[in-house]
């Protein structure tokens, strides 16, 4: 039940976090805005951890590794913007949760893991569940689609750089130096013409800044409770939700091969982590 519950929190924050983005799009910098979702995680994150009184977690032996990771987040967090104001809000969740199929391939590719069949599978059926949603025979794919895949790959990135740092690193660690690192990166690219959100933004901005926060930490509090495979069927809720939100709020077709599309990707992620039980 409790892992239900961190997952309502995550899929809510996930949710809001989009809808906030939808909201800014085309008002806001997007560089402005992360850093200013940035700032919020620095300053709350330092309060929690003197809270706590576990102020060493603000201090790292691994700089560099979190200085890359953070690196390729933030591009990915930048494209995953982009893409919310291109794409329905169906079609980036959907596009976001091919994440674990690049996993398996980066690992293949670049660490050596071996691919048996079992994994072959579920590499095939989520690139057919991602043909689904693109509908690349119709058209070649369109802009929002190839900047939301190039962004799920980032993503997977820095899963697999976050894995190595969670040996020897607390998670709050690893979130406080996200936000220090994105911090800089934003602000630099905002440019020098910086200007104040309007008062109707703020809401919207500070939403950005605590669910980015918040759905992280649900995630990561459910995974601590229960098998992966549990995990993403759970998060897989989102897809739906937003789907119909997206209807609902901006007049979005609800497309049934975006769903069907992401029930491929979903059933290719079992697969994926699928770990047959051992006989006595």
């Amino acid at each position: 039940m409790k892992t239900v519950i961190w997952m309502m929190g995550a899929i809510a924050s996930f949710s809001l976090m989009a809808i906030a983005a939808r909201e800014l799009d085309g008002h806001i910098d997007k560089f402005e805005l992360l850093a200013i979702r940035s700032i919020v995680g620095v300053v709350l994150l330092v309060i929690i951890m003197n809270v706590i009184k576990r102020p060493t977690l603000m201090y790292s032996q691994r700089t560099k590794t979190h200085f890359w990771r953070n690196l390729v987040h933030f591009i990915g967090q930048f494209l995953w913007l982009v893409a919310i104001g291109l794409l329905p809000l169906a079609e980036v969740f959907a596009i976001e949760f091919t994440m674990p199929l690049w996993v398996l391939i980066i690992a293949a590719v670049f660490l050596g893991e071996r691919i048996t069949k079992r994994k072959s599978v579920a590499v095939a059926l989520g690139l057919l569940g991602v043909a689904i949603i693109v509908k690349p025979g119709q058209q070649l794919l369109s802009q929002g689609a190839i900047i939301m895949l190039i962004a799920a790959f980032c993503f997977a990135i820095t899963l697999i750089i976050n894995k190595s740092l969670l040996r020897t690193e607390h998670p709050l660690t690893i979130v406080f130096y996200m936000t220090l690192i994105q911090l800089p990166l934003g602000a630099l690219l905002a440019g020098a013409d910086w200007t104040m959100p309007a008062p109707w933004m703020w809401p919207w901005v500070m939403a950005i800044a605590l669910t980015g926060l918040s759905a992280h930490y649900c995630v990561s509090k459910a995974m601590q409770m229960t098998e992966v495979s549990v995990v993403i069927s759970l998060d897989f809720l989102r897809l739906p939700l937003i789907a119909t939100m997206g209807m609902m709020l901006y007049g979005e077709s609800f497309d049934v091969a975006v769903l069907f599309g992401g029930a491929l990707i979903l059933a290719a992620n079992l697969i994926n982590h699928w770990q047959p039980k051992k006989t006595a």
